[in-house]
């Protein structure tokens, strides 16, 4: 049975709802696009969440949750001295930003069993995680991290990298450079956003990004540049631009994370690699009309062909 597994951390969720009202619920960049390629994938694949949670009340629901969803929960390590995150999303014209509480995050510790880890990626044929993943880990374990990934990948399995920068929770610039220069070393498919990779590492132009990660040895690049197009790079085709539909956004949460859903989870079955970008952007515009992060009106509607 083919498998796809996601790590990286799941948070509480407080989103607002409308007329001043907030929704609960459960969401995370990598969990995201777990949720989202479940619903893409035939049910023939696992989708599988790695990760460590509390065992408190909340952590239970969050894995009742998942697994409510579809999501494979037998990834989940349960730390008994430690809990689950939380964050609140703001919203301006339809862009969001972040207030975190993470103090007690289980999910610090993804990488400190190694052989857990190891034996929770053994045998997956798509890994998936993201700059967030390796931000939230202490540096030593960020190394152990990826050398397992790295492990992984040797033995077969794809392994994609969203970059997904989120700069207040590296030490400093020098390392959230180092770490996704690490990240993307371990990646076949490695997810940048322009406007982040010209931020910190001074990309002038997508192709700037498409070649430093080419140089860390990746074979497919999809540079995304919000409502802007889309730049890919494989090894069999080259560069190609992409043009997304116009949309006037509601709310980007998760615009990315189902975009890496959308990608993968096209490749994996079949689609060529104009077809799944395409089928990526397309989901991605329809998560950004809606509120929150999860948007199952999208699959309730008959399905996203």
């Amino acid at each position: 049975m083919p498998g796809f597994l996601a790590l990286g951390e799941c948070m509480v969720e407080i989103a607002p709802a409308g007329d001043g009202l907030s929704r609960v619920g459960f969401a995370g960049d990598t969990f995201n696009t777990a949720w989202y390629a479940r619903r893409l994938l035939p049910e023939a694949w696992t989708v599988s969440y790695g990760s460590c949670i509390g065992s408190d009340a909340i952590s239970d629901e969050m894995a009742q949750y998942m697994a409510g969803q579809g999501v494979d929960t037998a990834t989940l390590r349960r730390l008994e001295d430690r809990t689950v995150g939380l964050y609140m999303i703001s919203l301006q014209d339809g862009e969001r930003s972040f207030s975190y509480w993470r103090g007690q995050s289980a999910a610090r510790a993804l990488a400190e069993d190694p052989d857990w880890l190891r034996g929770i990626t053994r045998g997956r044929d798509i890994l998936h995680f993201s700059g967030i993943t390796l931000a939230i880990l202490p540096p030593e374990q960020r190394q152990t991290f990826c050398e397992i990934l790295a492990e992984a990948r040797a033995a077969g399995a794809q392994v994609a990298f969203d970059t997904n920068l989120r700069p207040r929770l590296w030490g400093s610039e020098d390392a959230m450079r180092d770490g996704l220069t690490l990240g993307a070393s371990v990646a076949d498919v490695v997810l940048p956003s322009f406007d982040e990779e010209t931020a910190l590492f001074g990309d002038a132009t997508p192709e700037d990004t498409i070649k430093r990660y080419r140089k860390g040895g990746a074979k497919l690049i999809a540079v995304k540049d919000g409502g802007g197009p889309l730049t890919v790079w494989s090894e069999a085709s080259g560069v190609t631009t992409h043009q997304p539909q116009k949309v006037t956004p509601v709310d980007t949460t998760a615009a990315g994370d189902s975009f890496a859903a959308g990608l993968l989870a096209s490749l994996a079955t079949g689609h060529t690699l104009e077809q799944s970008a395409d089928r990526a952007m397309r989901l991605a515009a329809e998560v950004i009309q809606a509120r929150g992060a999860l948007v199952p009106q999208i699959f309730d509607k008959g399905g996203f062909s």
